[in-house]
């Protein structure tokens, strides 16, 4: 999933950055406030890590925009050890959750993938669909009980569906969630994993809707080989 870094430390964000991307997140990095909002009002991330003493403009004050704005993601902000009472402006302005500094990167990433379930919908950490199994945490699949292997996007697009079970997905909107800036997207990258994806875990759990997208079928289709 794809995630904005809002941080100006130059050491605790690439740090943060190096760091999701090896929990699996697809990480976006900029310095200020003003980028900041430039970025959430303009892509469509899954969720948005924010410091809040910003350059530009402060972190409460983008906060407190984007909810004036009607933008929804979830935001988890990143405060100082001692600052409850930015912690708790902060939760009043729209923030989901906080992480304090300094931060351990297990916990940042529990707390992103909690947050971006919830806004899904999804009450269970493990999500599941006719039979496949899969695991965020531990970045595994199972399917009727059996390990499958995945590369990272496989397992990203598969994550994506499962998410929004039953949502048609353009390719477009599938893109934007799995590639970061400077990441080449290949013109067929999409059906070539949805090809792989079925031929792994069952040709029913993705179905094609033509000229508008993909979804994912939480039961099998009537009429469907089992």
């Amino acid at each position: 999933m794809r995630v904005l870094l809002v941080e100006d430390d130059a050491l605790l964000g690439d740090g943060l950055r190096a760091g999701l991307r090896q929990l699996g997140f697809q990480v976006d990095w900029v310095r200020d406030g003003l980028a900041a909002e430039r970025e959430l009002r303009a892509e469509p991330y899954a969720a948005a890590v924010l410091d809040l003493g910003l350059p530009g403009k402060d972190g409460l004050e983008v906060l407190a925009g984007l909810r004036a704005g009607g933008l929804t993601l979830p935001v988890l902000v990143l405060t100082a050890r001692d600052a409850i009472p930015d912690r708790i402006r902060g939760l009043d302005l729209g923030a989901d959750d906080y992480v304090a500094k300094p931060i351990d990167l297990h916990e940042l990433g529990a707390r992103l993938r909690a947050l971006v379930r919830r806004a899904h919908g999804q009450t269970q950490e493990r999500l599941s669909a006719q039979g496949v199994l899969l695991d965020p945490a531990a970045r595994s699949v199972s399917r009727d009980g059996a390990p499958v292997m995945l590369s990272t996007r496989e397992f990203d697009l598969l994550q994506l569906l499962m998410l929004q079970p039953g949502r048609v997905l353009s390719r477009e909107q599938l893109e934007q969630q799995l590639y970061a800036w400077g990441q080449e997207v290949e013109s067929n990258a999409i059906e070539v994993h949805v090809h792989h994806l079925r031929k792994k875990l069952g040709a029913e759990l993705i179905q094609t809707m033509r000229g508008v997208g993909y979804v994912l079928m939480k039961d099998v289709p009537s009429g469907a080989p089992r």
